[in-house]
């Protein structure tokens, strides 16, 4: 396992974004695990957060496009401190761009902050985890309506690995196929389980042999073919 990949794994822990115990998704399934980017909240977190972004769109995606698309609105504070990220680590100068909610009718115009969108743009779109697709879903006829790009690939921090809408494959891949475009993690849970199992983070086990257990019989459950 990379080095980024270790420190970010216990970074999410340090943070308080992925926790462990039990959690009532929005799809209905109880989890053993929960991440909530949400509550990266400091300038400090953001930081690192972004530079954890850059290397795993480096190390997936190279840096031969032209834009990062952040899906509102968490998407939108994940593109502006990877692209300055990127800037500071690569010395390559990505436009940010994202959509609103509602379309704006007076002053900034539109649906888009950031950057427009240009016919013949490479566009990269970050996200904070995937479960369903739901998201991409809203998102991609809105950046195609905009202009002729082609989508390099999506980048998420958290692959959960587990079943999508489809009851087989883990929602990155059932992007992959829907949209024809590339899908990747910054890490999976697997490398998760096999960072935190029976290792301290601040002076405590994250994953112990209870926790394990019941990672495992939800994987058994709803873990990806």
């Amino acid at each position: 396992m990379e080095a980024y990949k270790k420190e970010f794994i216990e970074f999410m822990v340090d943070s308080e974004v992925l926790k462990f115990g039990e959690f009532t998704l929005k799809s209905g399934r109880k989890s053993p695990f929960f991440m909530n980017a949400g509550a990266y909240v400091t300038g400090t977190q953001l930081r690192k957060l972004g530079e954890y972004y850059a290397k795993a769109i480096h190390d997936n995606y190279g840096l031969d496009f032209d834009v990062l698309f952040g899906p509102a609105y968490k998407g939108i504070p994940l593109g502006v401190a990877t692209t300055m990220a990127i800037s500071e680590l690569y010395g390559k100068d990505i436009r940010y761009c994202s959509n609103r909610k509602e379309v704006k009718d007076h002053g900034d115009t539109g649906i888009l902050l950031g950057s427009k969108l240009k016919d013949g743009d490479r566009v990269v779109m970050i996200e904070d985890v995937t479960t369903s697709g739901k998201s991409i879903e809203e998102t991609y006829p809105i950046i195609k309506a905009q202009a002729d790009v082609e989508i390099v690939g999506l980048i998420v921090s958290l692959n959960r690995m587990e079943v999508g809408k489809g009851g087989e494959k883990c929602a990155l891949d059932e992007i992959k196929d829907l949209y024809g475009f590339e899908t990747a993690s910054i890490v999976n849970m697997q490398e998760v389980v096999e960072c935190l199992y029976n290792q301290e983070v601040n002076g405590k086990v994250v994953i112990d042999d209870t926790l394990k257990a019941a990672i495992d019989a939800y994987y058994e459950q709803y873990g990806a073919k």
